[in-house]
């Protein structure tokens, strides 16, 4: 706000009056000056204007989209655009739009090469169906055929536990007839002790 300062042969209600006049019409021309750079942002600018960004940036609402999708995806349009085509690229797309995390497979099959895996959990693939549709029309890699798969985490406990095994073999031989003694022992479960004591006369 600018610094209002009047002749000093005024009264000071008179005065008072006049600043406070003077400082609500220049907060109002301000208002209006800086309403048009505010309208460049598709974020908080009027739909008017959001929907001639959009026509200007080749996007399309489709049936039932919020509208802060609706302004993401027009902020987001040019970049978006350069990316699509690229692995990494797309997924940068499903991050900017607040999807999240997805997994690309390519070439999976040798014999149909041209499909393409999209991985996503459930509740990705239930709230954003028709923007993912639409991220594929608009962003996929011509001559190729999009597949989504649903990816469900599972949570599993694994306990890790220390084993030993302890191993005796002891052999008696008598000097004036000896005699020999083998023994094999097959592999068995952990945790066990084997004693062998062999005595031969």
């Amino acid at each position: 706000m600018i610094d209002i300062k009047l002749p000093f042969w005024l009264s000071a209600d008179e005065f008072q009056k006049l600043i406070t006049a003077s400082k609500a019409w220049w907060n109002r021309a301000e208002g209006w000056m800086r309403w048009p750079l505010g309208q460049l942002d598709p974020l908080t600018c009027t739909k008017g204007i959001l929907d001639l960004l959009a026509w200007q940036r080749d996007i399309e609402r489709f049936p039932g989209e919020p509208m802060d999708l609706y302004r993401k995806r027009v902020k987001f349009a040019l970049i978006n655009a350069q990316d699509a085509g690229s692995k990494a690229g797309f997924i940068r797309i499903f991050e900017r739009l607040g999807i999240g995390y997805l997994e690309i497979e390519e070439r999976v099959d040798p014999v149909e090469w041209d499909v393409v895996l999209l991985n996503l959990s459930d509740s990705q693939l239930a709230e954003n169906t028709d923007l993912l549709l639409y991220i594929v029309e608009k962003y996929g890699r011509t001559c190729r055929r999009y597949q989504l798969t649903v990816i469900t985490p599972i949570i599993s406990t694994i306990s890790c536990r220390a084993t030993g095994h302890t191993w005796w073999f002891d052999t008696a031989i008598q000097s004036d007839a000896p005699w020999w003694a083998e023994s094999t022992i097959d592999n068995r479960t952990a945790g066990h002790s084997w004693n062998l004591d062999i005595a031969k006369l």
